[in-house]
């Protein structure tokens, strides 16, 4: 058995995020007839998943609100070309009669020079993903599989564009002319409050998200894989300031409208091993 191949390379200029629901009586009988490739990654949610070590998304109350809209399957569809991704997906949804879509997000890529790009504030996404051989010991489990953490980013830039450079910089960490970390950024700083380096145990994971617009509305669509659910957990609980009192900056201009686990599953002669 092997991880999802389309896990580890960096993120495809387009891609589309569609979540489902379980119909009553669903299987996942079709899901084992899916050929698996780069083009598609699939996550199934801890209803159906049958394992002890997935479960929902655990919403997070107080000085910030992040909600849990856990969902049943997730397909996230990789590729170069718009019209690709649409006819793929339809024919997708078609061949998953058991389920049906409650969430759907199209992700580009900012930034094509970069692995995993920039966000729509201009910072770079993902400069601390792990590589080479640390990249599979953060990403998959020793079967193959992995964990998704997907949430659903809405920012407000206006606000954000109309603060000087240096408080800019000094929300996300880094300096946006160069990426360079800001030694003394102030502890609110996203780049201080995430490094992973930093939790016991280490808290790493593949960042592979994707900025979006649609309808007047920005955002990111944050989807980073991992090992198991703990680093999620651990990084989402500092940022929300739940350790000691201390908010990520990054909560002064976005916020989470949604969020969800899911399994991943290795595959095996290209099937899903289920």
């Amino acid at each position: 058995m092997t991880p999802q191949p389309g896990i580890l390379p960096g993120i495809p200029n387009l891609g589309r995020y569609i979540e489902l629901r379980a119909k009553p009586e669903a299987s996942l009988a079709a899901l084992k007839e899916l050929p698996i490739d780069e083009s598609l990654v699939v996550g199934i949610g801890p209803r159906l998943a049958n394992r002890a070590d997935i479960y929902g998304f655990k919403a997070l109350s107080g000085p910030v609100d992040i909600p849990s809209t856990q969902a049943d399957l997730l397909l996230w569809l990789r590729g170069e070309d718009a019209g690709d991704i649409a006819t793929r997906a339809r024919h997708l949804l078609q061949s998953v009669p058991d389920f049906e879509p409650v969430r759907t997000v199209n992700g580009f890529k900012f930034g094509v020079h970069l692995e995993t790009g920039l966000d729509l504030s201009g910072y770079e996404d993902g400069t601390e993903n792990p590589e080479g051989s640390a990249a599979l010991k953060a990403a998959f489990a020793p079967d193959g599989s992995s964990f998704l953490s997907l949430q659903h980013w809405e920012h407000d830039l206006a606000p954000f564009e109309a603060r000087p450079q240096t408080e800019r910089d000094n929300t996300i960490g880094r300096r946006q002319s160069d990426n360079e970390e800001l030694e003394n950024a102030p502890i609110s700083a996203h780049v201080k409050r995430t490094a992973q380096e930093d939790f016991s145990p280490e808290a790493f994971i593949l960042r592979r998200s994707m900025p979006w617009s649609e309808a007047g509305k920005e955002g990111l669509v944050f989807a980073a894989f991992a090992h198991s659910l703990a680093p999620f957990e651990a990084l989402l609980a500092r940022m929300a300031g739940v350790e000691d009192g201390t908010l990520d900056a990054l909560f002064s201009f976005t916020r989470p409208v949604s969020g969800a686990n899911y399994w991943c599953p290795p595959v095996q002669d290209g099937r899903l091993k289920l």
